[in-house]
């Protein structure tokens, strides 16, 4: 009789399932994407993605946004320097 230590793919162990999980559904371009030489994969992955699609509404957002994170970096490099002295 063999005892077996549970591991991180045991189901009776409870734990989680890894990423590389057989057992795990897969999406087909996962499964292409392990099938491919280094040099493929680093063409494949270094193509650029296309601009999202975004309402005015979001484009709005995310210029507010920006200024609030220059105003809020200002602030702060403006308190440290004032600390300073």
């Amino acid at each position: 009789m063999s005892v077996r230590a549970p591991t991180i793919n045991d189901p009776e162990s409870g734990a989680e399932l890894d990423e590389h999980d057989p057992r795990r559904p897969t999406r087909p371009e996962d499964e292409l994407i392990h099938h491919l030489e280094r040099d493929q994969l680093v063409a494949a992955t270094s193509l650029p993605v296309e601009q999202a699609a975004l309402s005015p509404r979001a484009r709005a957002a995310l210029w507010a946004l920006r200024v609030f994170v220059v105003l809020v970096s200002l602030m702060v490099i403006y308190t440290f320097i004032d600390q300073l002295h």
